[in-house]
């Protein structure tokens, strides 16, 4: 039995694991955007949850961002400021008296997909996450691989293709505006949306709009498909995985997967993919389900 949390921009979830993957305990409260009360409050949680099964529980936590191996500290974690630059597990196991397992968030979304999720079947598992931003995670015979700095699998933060940076007309030389996150996320969405067409929607309601043939709605989306196609290819070419399993909220209205795999095909080297493409079995719960699994080191 585990204990897995998740710490996320606007929420704390906590779930408990039977071995078996069998939930027996699931909550969520407000995340505090102040460093010390987000540590103070998982405390809280890991507190409350040993004293209700009476028993010292492993924990792992997921969160935005990685551990610099180098500093300890955390480092890419832009949608939670307020954890940027703070040696996150290094003062947890100090509060909490214990080890303390943790892991960005996508790498354990991909973890508890490739265990028991959408992709137990699958040698080498890519988690892909499209929500407001773009992130990744990498296993490999059910072990997440990181890297010796950590960021293996941010995928999200590569170069826009040449290809698709012209098609574009991309002509900024800031690094940030260049990279897959700036064209294929939520936020990237909603914002090109309101620069083509003076409309300020949110992400949901130009997919809306686009299942209902839109024109202007539907031209984006079809970019949006030949750019998250040609940065899964070059994914695909250096990686090869068996399977992707596609989560976060973007992902969440994707259902033209089928189109984006005929698309992907294209740019992949030889011009042949047979990899699947994926919708997860836990949905937004399995980066936490993959919080708790950190605990089973000597189960992965």
């Amino acid at each position: 039995m585990q204990i897995g949390i998740d710490v996320g921009a606007t929420k704390i979830e906590s779930v408990v694991l039977e071995d078996n993957g069998s939930e027996h305990h699931r909550s969520r409260t407000s995340c505090p955007k102040e460093y010390d009360q987000i540590v103070k409050t998982v405390k809280e949680i890991n507190d409350n949850l040993e004293k209700t099964f009476n028993k010292t529980l492993p924990i792992g936590v997921c969160h935005p961002g990685i551990h610099s191996p180098q500093t300890g500290l955390v480092k890419n974690a832009p949608n939670c400021y307020w954890l940027e630059k703070k040696p996150f597990q290094q003062d947890l196991r100090k509060l909490l008296n214990k080890e303390v397992f943790c892991e960005n968030d996508a790498n354990c979304f991909a973890l508890s997909e490739s265990i028991d999720g959408a992709g137990k079947n699958y040698k080498v598992v890519y988690g892909i996450i499209l929500g407001s931003g773009v992130g990744g995670g990498l296993v490999i015979d059910k072990k997440i691989v990181s890297g010796p700095n950590g960021v293996a699998g941010e995928w999200g933060h590569n170069q826009l293709p040449f290809i698709a940076a012209t098609k574009e007309g991309l002509v900024s030389k800031v690094y940030r505006d260049c990279e897959v996150e700036s064209f294929i996320s939520g936020l990237s969405l909603a914002k090109r949306f309101n620069m083509k067409f003076k409309k300020n929607l949110k992400t949901n309601e130009i997919f809306e709009l686009y299942r209902k043939k839109n024109l202007e709605a539907t031209k984006l989306i079809d970019e949006f498909k030949v750019n998250l196609a040609m940065s899964l290819s070059a994914i695909i070419n250096i990686l090869d995985p068996d399977a992707f399993v596609f989560g976060g909220g973007v992902s969440n209205e994707i259902d033209f997967l089928n189109e984006i795999h005929s698309y992907v095909s294209e740019y992949v080297t030889g011009r042949e993919y047979e990899g699947i493409f994926l919708k997860p079995k836990y949905g937004d719960a399995s980066g936490v389900r993959g919080a708790a699994r950190l605990g089973r080191t000597s189960a992965l």
